[in-house]
């Protein structure tokens, strides 16, 4: 019985040490996770990152991500040959409370500096100095130039949105006047009232100077001019604990700000225009849409589409220019993605040859056509082809799980899946567990779908099959 005891006790007592040794590496290594500077970072080869999901920071399009925060923090990357981690925070509080937290090494998104901030974080990187403006059309109307044309106006806001408290500070500042008019609807974003100043829908709204900067590119009528709040500087912020990586970014921002590269990537995002022009789409003759009909007409015959269809396409995509490039990257006649090419086998410096372009986007619509199969109706499917053609398949399965998680029919385009598309741009939707994407702006797709099949019922009226 002793015997016994000692050998239950020395059981035991290894037992305990091999628990203690364990206990004590994943505490030294979570010491490591926590402590880890740029030399370690580099030792690593992987930054992680911690960001938002939207316009001005991160989002997936067609496959690809996209975002000038991101563009910034990959080119950064880039430089020091490390690998990017994304991981995304519901809220700018979050952002913060993540990093002290060791889940990433530096917030990608420029978040307020204040002096409690600097309590905990380094803040570095490119300084910025953002700011509340008015959102005006300038075609329509006189322009206010001043805080205090304001009085007598209607303006419009999300409740409780920390425009909605500026105009309210303001308001008393000035002693009372301004019509604050506030939309509590969960379906509205900051980004959806901007346009709907565009389109005459409403008279006023509000958001930061660099939120209305971007879409500036989108809606060429915005006047973005009137100040109405006080400049507030923001940045990327690390770790008390990082100074190196701080060092890094820092350095790495002195020296790129004034290279190209870094001036692309502002000129992508705040003065290349996002939308198609309103170019009407002029006919070679009765018989003939462009220059290209030939090879529309033998690869159409591959995916049975209708070639006029397929020209339609193209001319959303370039005007049948085949040297044209959008902001994100999008090349040539057919409007594909680098990335595409890859997939099938091709370079992108193919892209800008008319057939070799056509050839590939027949490729992508037929794996699209399978990936949509359950949509049976064809015209229907059409619709979520041309979707994800514009927008990357991945946004329109997660439009179709949130139609179905909603009740709606995720067959379905109008009143269905594009409804849910459009809701993809506020955190309540994107970040719905059905949702793998993200944020995603969708007014772009909506319309790109409806122009592509209007012109293609023109071209159908106008030329032979």
């Amino acid at each position: 019985m002793v015997y016994d005891g000692l050998k239950r006790n020395k059981r035991f007592f290894w037992i305990l040490l091999v628990v203690s040794f364990c206990l004590f590496t994943v505490c030294k290594k979570t010491d490591r996770v926590s402590e880890r500077d740029f030399p370690e970072i580099k030792e690593e080869g992987e930054l992680r990152v911690l960001t938002l999901s939207g316009s001005m920071t991160y989002f997936m399009y067609k496959g690809e991500p996209k975002g000038y925060e991101y563009e910034l923090l990959r080119d950064f990357a880039d430089s020091h040959q490390l690998k990017l981690q994304i991981k995304l925070a519901e809220n700018e509080t979050k952002l913060t409370q993540m990093l002290l937290n060791g889940e990433g090494d530096v917030i990608a998104c420029n978040i307020p500096i204040t002096n409690e901030g600097k309590e905990n974080l380094l803040y570095c990187g490119s300084k910025s100095i953002n700011r509340q403006v008015l959102i005006q059309c300038a075609n329509r109307g006189t322009l206010l130039r001043d805080v205090t044309d304001l009085i007598g106006k209607e303006i419009f806001v999300i409740h409780d949105s920390k425009y909605y408290h500026r105009l309210n500070h303001l308001n008393n500042e000035l002693g009372g006047g301004i019509h604050i008019r506030t939309i509590d609807k969960d379906t509205i974003s900051v980004e959806d009232l901007i346009e709907m100043v565009s389109k005459g829908e409403i008279t006023y709204t509000v958001s930061d100077w660099d939120m209305a900067k971007l879409n500036k590119t989108y809606f060429h009528n915005l006047n973005i001019n009137l100040t109405i709040s006080h400049p507030q500087p923001s940045s990327w912020a690390v770790k008390q604990s990082t100074p190196a990586l701080a060092a890094a970014i820092d350095t790495w921002f002195e020296e790129t700000q004034n290279t190209p590269r870094y001036k692309g990537i502002i000129k992508r995002y705040f003065e290349m225009s996002k939308m198609p022009g309103d170019e009407p789409a002029p006919l070679m003759s009765p018989t003939q849409i462009s220059p290209y009909d030939v090879f529309f007409k033998k690869q159409a015959s591959v995916i049975h589409w209708d070639w006029r269809l397929l020209a339609s396409i193209a001319f959303q995509e370039s005007k049948f220019y085949t040297d044209r490039v959008s902001w994100a990257g999008a090349t040539g006649l057919m409007g594909l993605m680098p990335r595409t090419a890859e997939i099938f086998g091709l370079s992108s410096d193919s892209l800008i040859y008319p057939e070799s372009s056509i050839r590939t986007a027949v490729l992508l619509i037929k794996r699209l056509n399978r990936s949509f199969s359950s949509v049976q109706d064809e015209n229907e499917r059409i619709k979520f082809i041309l979707a994800a053609y514009n927008a990357g398949s991945g946004h329109i399965y997660d439009a179709q799980a949130l139609a179905k998680t909603h009740g709606k029919n995720p067959a379905v385009w109008s009143d269905n899946v594009e409804e849910y598309l459009k809701l993809k741009s506020l955190p309540e939707y994107y970040n719905d567990p059905v949702c793998k994407q993200g944020y995603f702006r969708a007014a772009e797709t909506v319309n790109y779908v409806q122009a592509v099949l209007e012109r293609w019922e023109y071209y159908k009226m106008k030329v032979m099959k």
